[in-house]
């Protein structure tokens, strides 16, 4: 499979001034800006950054940006899925994950997370794709937002819902883990309905082994 990527650009204003959301940014395209240093959820902001430029490199692997003139202040991350989680069973080149979505929280009100799906879905080739998004509430800065664990859930699916991500059934054990965890979905127009059904078993893989243990398979 070829992962063609095309270039998107929106900017708007601000309470802290023109803000630019872009990509997919490549490696070099992405080194000439400055990475914010509070962009801390994940691992240290320079730890963060060179995980950027790494994924950037990936064939199917995009990176948006939301910046300033010099500094980047937002991102969201797509990729294949991690080779250890259970999404990357079947290997399927159509299948990519949103694997992180960050912002420095000067930002938080700006509609940022919601601009970067959106740029992110403007490349028609993204209809190629199944895109996943799993969200686990331990991940989410409940701290920071002074939000519970529900109302910060009805924020993240408005969210998701900006890019085309719905929430979607799954027997991950996990996201199953508690109810505030779930499993965010786009499949794009033109995705196989081969790949729709495989990713279906692969959404309930537990169950559809016990299946296959009963039959004697």
């Amino acid at each position: 499979m070829e992962h063609v990527k095309t270039f998107h650009s929106i900017s708007y204003e601000t309470a802290q001034g023109t803000i630019i959301i872009e990509g997919p940014l490549s490696a070099t395209e992405l080194s000439q800006y400055y990475f914010h240093e509070q962009l801390t959820a994940f691992r240290p902001a320079a730890k963060q950054f060179e995980a950027l430029l790494e994924i950037a490199e990936f064939p199917e692997g995009r990176i948006i940006v939301a910046r300033t003139t010099d500094t980047i202040v937002g991102y969201v991350t797509y990729l294949h899925p991690d080779p250890l989680e259970r999404w990357s069973t079947f290997n399927m080149e159509d299948l990519i994950e949103l694997g992180a979505i960050e912002m420095i929280p000067s930002y938080r009100g700006e509609r940022v997370a919601s601009n970067l799906l959106k740029v992110s879905m403007m490349d028609e080739y993204m209809e190629n794709y199944i895109i996943i998004s799993t969200e686990y509430y331990w991940h989410w800065d409940l701290e920071g937002t002074k939000l519970s664990i529900w109302n910060y859930r009805k924020i993240m699916e408005k969210m998701m819902a900006a890019g085309g991500l719905l929430p979607a059934p799954t027997d991950d054990p996990e996201i199953i883990s508690h109810p505030a965890n779930c499993l965010m979905v786009r499949i794009g127009e033109n995705v196989h309905e081969e790949s729709i059904q495989q990713f279906d078993k692969l959404r309930f893989l537990a169950r559809n082994k016990y299946r296959d243990m009963r039959e004697g398979l």
